[in-house]
């Protein structure tokens, strides 16, 4: 018996839920980048939502399907999962349990190759001791990957680390996404390293995943070896790109954890960041292990084909 050669097989369909997400609309344009008949998952009621009906009128444009379905009727779930080989979830935050149901609609239509449940920050299994509230997050991802694996169905987890546009464009600063041209605050001593990654090449590492056998059940983390930097070099790189010399105070540990603790006036969303920031930054756990290369992989070292963009690069834009 003879088998198709890579060249010759039909390249895999993909359907992608919640396509018009800050990552996910990264992950349309990229599986059609890569030739993959592309199915964006939209609800019934898409057209009252104007910004998300041009994103969805675009993706149109450049050749994707535009498939109904929603999570609360389990039978379009279905008949949106039978379309495709492969399912991307890029599910907001709120949203993670849903995720049940969409591995409710794979296992039952028993046809899918490969499913990416909605990650692409830090590694949840490795999270178990995340401070509230997010410990939540990561035990609702974990979840879904019991469910997943349970299920038999086929799976890749997507370890991304630090979104840039969240993370690098506002050196770190909390709810700033263009970088500082006065202050930059410094969180501890500022000298673990971090791991900055651009969503457009996140995008890019997730599509090459979805038809590599390397990658079945495993977790692929996206470990760029130029992005691999401590805040104070980056803040220090923007100096150097900028001009200028910025104001770089200092927050204790101690003091982070008091205010994330005992401002019972921030919102859960605040307390959820503050909580992924102390273990980014304080604890340094981006880089406090190694990746095994048996059940996780890193996605540079499999594909070093693929020009990603460097801190200095993506600062560069600023400038």
């Amino acid at each position: 018996m003879t088998y198709p050669s890579e060249e010759m097989r039909k390249p895999s369909r993909v359907l992608i839920a919640g396509g018009t997400g800050y990552l996910g609309k990264n992950l349309v344009k990229a599986s059609l980048a890569q030739g993959h008949p592309t199915f964006v998952l939209v609800r019934p009621d898409f057209v009252s939502n104007i910004h998300k009906a041009q994103l969805l009128i675009s993706f149109k444009q450049a050749g994707a399907h535009l498939v109904e379905g929603s999570f609360d009727d389990h039978d379009s779930l279905i008949n949106a999962v039978k379309k495709v080989d492969v399912v991307i979830s890029t599910m907001a935050e709120n949203q993670l349990l849903q995720q049940l149901k969409l591995v409710r609609a794979i296992k039952e239509a028993g046809t899918i190759k490969r499913f990416l449940p909605s990650e692409f920050g830090m590694d949840p299994a490795r999270m178990e001791h995340a401070k509230e509230p997010a410990n939540v997050i990561f035990q609702q991802k974990m979840a879904v990957r019991h469910a997943t694996e349970a299920a038999g169905i086929p799976y890749t987890y997507i370890s991304a680390n630090c979104f840039a546009g969240y993370f690098l464009a506002g050196l770190a600063q909390y709810n700033q996404f263009v970088p500082p041209l006065d202050k930059a605050v410094i969180y501890g001593e500022g000298n673990h390293k971090v791991i900055w990654v651009d969503e457009g090449d996140i995008a890019k590492y997730a599509i090459k995943t979805i038809e590599d056998p390397r990658t079945i059940n495993k977790t692929i983390y996206i470990r760029p070896p130029l992005n691999i930097l401590s805040l104070r070099e980056v803040v220090g790189m923007w100096e150097k790109l900028c001009g200028r010399v910025l104001d770089k105070p200092t927050i204790h540990e101690e003091d982070w954890l008091i205010t994330m603790q005992q401002d019972k006036s921030m919102t859960f969303e605040t307390r959820v960041a503050m909580a992924i920031f102390y273990h980014i930054f304080f604890k340094g756990e981006l880089t406090n292990f190694d990746v095994d290369g048996k059940e996780q992989l890193e996605a540079t070292q499999l594909y070093p084909q693929v020009e990603y963009t460097s801190v200095e690069r993506y600062l560069s834009r600023f400038v």
